[in-house]
C-alpha cells in the first residue's frame, strides 16, 4: 500500500505538465482566428479579448507567462484600434508576420506540420486534451483512485485464483490417506495442497483426536479466519469506487464556481465564456463515474469469486467431518 500511495505522490507531480498543451493550443487557436476570421465589430473584438483571458484563467495557465501577457497587448492594442475607428483588416499583429514567415520556410516544414496534426487526430492525444481541459487538479486525484483501485483489484484477483482449489479431488486424496496412512498421511496431504480449503481440512484433522462437535466449532472458526483472508483489501476497492464520482462532483461544483468568478471578471455573460466554464466542470464528473463503473465490474467480480470459494470450504468442512466420523467408527 505504501508503494501504492507514493507512486500516487509521484504522479501528482508530473501530471501538471498536462496544463501546458492545453495553454498553447489556446493560444494557436487564436492565432489562427485572428488570422482567418477576425472579428469585424468593436463589441465582438471585446469579447474576443474577454473571452480569451477567462479561459486562460480557468485553464490554470500561468497569467504571467510571456505568451499570455503578449497575446493580450495585441489584444489591447487590436481593440484599440477598432476604438479609434481603424478597420479590422487593417490592423496588422505581429504574430502574423512571424508565422507567414515560418509557413513559407520549406514544403518539407509543411508536410512534417501535417504529419504532426494527424496524429494530435489520434483517440490517447484526445484523451489527454479532454483530461487537461477537465482541470489537471480534480482529474489527478479520480485517476489516483483509478490507480490504486485496479492495483487493489487485480491483487485481489490473483489471489482469489490461487486460492481456488480442486476440493474433490482433496477430500479424494484425504479419504485415501485416512485408509491406508491414517490422520498423520491425511495432514500431510493437506500440507502439500494450497489455498483455504486444505487449511480448514488440516484444522480439523489437527482435532480429529476430539469430539465431533469440537471439530465442527474448530472448522467453523477458522472458516471464519479465511473468509476475513479472502475479503482482504475489498473495502478499500469500494472505497475507492464511493469517492471518484464524489471527486468528480466536487470538481464540477468548484469548476462552475471558477466560471461564475471569470464572468464576474469579464463583467460579461457571453456563451462561449459560460459554455467553456460549464464544460471544464463536467468532465470531471464524467470521467469519476467511468473510474466508478470500471472499478465496480471488478469489485462484483471479486464478490462472486470469494462466495464460490466460500460455499466450496462450507461443503469441504461438511465431507470432512463425515471422513473423520467414519474414520473413528473403525
Amino acid at each position: 500500500m505504501k508503494n501504492l500511495i507514493l507512486t500516487a505522490c509521484i504522479l501528482i507531480s508530473f501530471n501538471s505538465i498536462y496544463a501546458q498543451p492545453q495553454c498553447e493550443k489556446m493560444l494557436s487557436d487564436l492565432k489562427e482566428k485572428l488570422s482567418s476570421e477576425r472579428p469585424q465589430e468593436f463589441n465582438a473584438a471585446m469579447e474576443v479579448s474577454q473571452t480569451f483571458s477567462s479561459n486562460w484563467m480557468l485553464s490554470g495557465c500561468d497569467r504571467k507567462a510571456d505568451e499570455f501577457v503578449f497575446m493580450s497587448n495585441e489584444l489591447q492594442k487590436f481593440v484599440e484600434s477598432m476604438r479609434s475607428g481603424i478597420a479590422a483588416d487593417e490592423f496588422s499583429f505581429s504574430f502574423d508576420t512571424k508565422e507567414n514567415n515560418e509557413q513559407v520556410s520549406s514544403k518539407v516544414a509543411e508536410e512534417n506540420s501535417e504529419d504532426a496534426e494527424i496524429e494530435n487526430t489520434g483517440f490517447g492525444n484526445k484523451l489527454m486534451e479532454k483530461y487537461a481541459e477537465g482541470g489537471v487538479g480534480f482529474m489527478t486525484c479520480v485517476l489516483i483512485c483509478l490507480i490504486l483501485g485496479l492495483a487493489l483489484c487485480i491483487e485481489r484477483i490473483i489471489y482469489l485464483h490461487l486460492a481456488s482449489s480442486n476440493s474433490k479431488a482433496l477430500l479424494t486424496k484425504i479419504e485415501e490417506a485416512l485408509s491406508s496412512g491414517g490422520v498423520e498421511a491425511a495432514k500431510e496431504e493437506c500440507r502439500n495442497t494450497t489455498g483455504p480449503t486444505a487449511s480448514i481440512c488440516l484444522q480439523g484433522l489437527e482435532r480429529s483426536d476430539e469430539d465431533l462437535d469440537l471439530i465442527e466449532k474448530s472448522i467453523m472458526s477458522y472458516g471464519s479466519v479465511q473468509m476475513g483472508l479472502l475479503e482482504k483489501g475489498t473495502s478499500w476497492i469500494s472505497l475507492f469506487i464511493a469517492i471518484a464520482p464524489m471527486l468528480g462532483f466536487m470538481g464540477t461544483v468548484i469548476g462552475m464556481i471558477s466560471a461564475f468568478d471569470a464572468i464576474e471578471v469579464a463583467g460579461d455573460i457571453s456563451p462561449s465564456l459560460v459554455a467553456g466554464g460549464i464544460k471544464q466542470a463536467l468532465l470531471t464528473t464524467v470521467f469519476g463515474l467511468i473510474v466508478a463503473i470500471i472499478l465496480q465490474i471488478f469489485y462484483n467480480y471479486i464478490v462472486a469469486k470469494i462466495d464460490d470459494i466460500v460455499n466450496d470450504m462450507e461443503d469441504s468442512s461438511i465431507s470432512l467431518v463425515d471422513l473423520i466420523a467414519n474414520y473413528k467408527k473403525k
